[in-house]
């Protein structure tokens, strides 16, 4: 039996929550002695606990979970970018790691020069990477600003370097975070068909993203991370349909979303009478979406959601901007009717994001869940590609906030 590439037992990271001063060498080795037990004013975090998983090589790994349930802890961990506080992890090959735009640049340097300077820390020899630089490249689309120092790039043209890089100079395992969010729809798809390659060729891909389209199609095996344990493992499609049962279970037709500096604050499904919605929809009425949002002051901001019913397939989406030509900074709410006569009986959920010239300041994979009832439609939405068909017969209203 084939030896993983990737495995851990046991893992777990804690932070400590609150300023915890050793103002004397007694306060120092009284904490030491404490053995990690939190002093007054502070507060223990596990960010991950018990966390036991193998990748075997040439396997392209999906890691789902909700905001702050571990993921991208995890992926600091099996980067070496922090030490875990329990457990160990056996790494069989190179790591390249592509967690935030321009990790591992650095900034005075031109684009040339960082990719020389991520080559060596891949350990990798000078003439290795000359065989490999003309690819890096072309990939990335940078050649006009090669010799320009990196501080200068635009956050995409990062994202397209940086990830160029990390696939090209042939590590045995890439780790890939949610940032390719930052790339156009294009080049999303450029990097996805990389990653499948470099399955293909036997490396190993550890990949995060709210795109569960995308997680369904490249990853063959999946882990669920909730509250930094794992909750469900094994095949992609198990793995994915067991995340949204959960995710779903408490964000029926209103979810309030807190006090984020831009993005949404509260998205629900609103009725004839003006009140949020909470059960099932029934197709013959009347019901529209309700986004509130902060939105910051950009030309060229958008808001847009997509309806996924319960195969994961994008049946309907839209964006403000298909009707409103610029959309003012604050708070705003956007309303929208949803054409559930359209749409086959059964289970959706919405996803929503807000950008700003491809910079996401929001995205959620599912706001709001409803179920649509008595519904005569026989649309068959099974061979609707990603982000659906567009609301282009319902106009967005944009109301502004008091």
């Amino acid at each position: 039996m084939a030896e993983p590439a990737l495995r851990t037992e046991n893992l777990g990271k804690r932070y400590v929550l609150g300023a915890e001063r050793h103002d004397t060498l007694r306060d120092a080795v009284g904490a030491g002695l404490r053995g990690g037990r939190s002093a007054a004013g502070t507060t223990e975090l596990w960010a991950l606990r018990d966390v036991s998983f193998d990748v075997a090589p040439g396997d392209c790994l999906g890691i789902l979970g909700r905001n702050g349930a571990g993921k991208s802890t995890l992926l600091k961990l099996l980067s070496r970018i922090t030490e875990p506080t329990t457990g160990r992890i056996e790494l069989n090959g190179r790591v390249a790691s592509l967690l935030e735009v321009g990790t591992g640049f650095h900034p005075e340097l031109t684009g040339r020069e960082n990719i020389f300077l991520n080559g060596a820390i891949l350990g990798m020899r000078r003439d290795e990477i000359r065989r490999r630089f003309d690819a890096i490249v072309a990939f990335a689309e940078i050649e006009r600003f090669l010799d320009t120092p990196v501080k200068r790039y635009s956050s995409g043209m990062y994202m397209r370097l940086a990830f160029a890089i990390a696939a090209h100079l042939e590590p045995e395992i890439l780790v890939v975070d949610e940032v390719l969010a930052v790339g156009d729809a294009l080049f999303q798809r450029k990097c996805l068909g990389k990653m499948g390659e470099v399955s293909r060729e036997g490396r190993t891909v550890l990949f995060v993203s709210h795109n569960l389209t995308a997680l369904t199609a490249l990853c063959r095996t999946g882990i669920v991370l909730e509250g930094g344990r794992v909750a469900a493992r094994g095949a992609i499609g198990e793995c994915v349909r067991a995340y949204l049962a959960g995710l779903l279970a408490a964000r029926e037709g209103e979810r309030v979303l807190g006090e984020a500096e831009f993005g949404f604050r509260r998205v629900r499904v609103v009725g004839a009478n003006g009140e949020a919605e909470t059960g099932a929809l029934d197709a013959a009425g009347a019901f529209r979406l309700e986004l509130d949002c902060r939105l910051p002051s950009s030309p060229d901001v958008n808001v847009g959601f997509t309806l996924y019913n319960d195969s994961e397939v994008a049946a309907l989406s839209g964006s403000a901007r298909d009707d409103i030509e610029v959309l003012p900074a604050g708070d705003v709410r956007f309303q929208v009717e949803l054409p559930l006569a359209r749409l086959p009986s059964g289970r959706y959920r919405v996803e929503g994001a807000v950008w700003d010239r491809g910079t996401r300041h929001d995205q959620s994979d599912a706001l709001v869940a409803f179920d649509v009832v008595n519904s005569r439609s026989v649309l068959d939405v099974s061979g609707v590609k990603p982000r659906g068909a567009t609301l282009l017969d319902r106009p967005w209203t944009l109301c502004r906030e008091s």
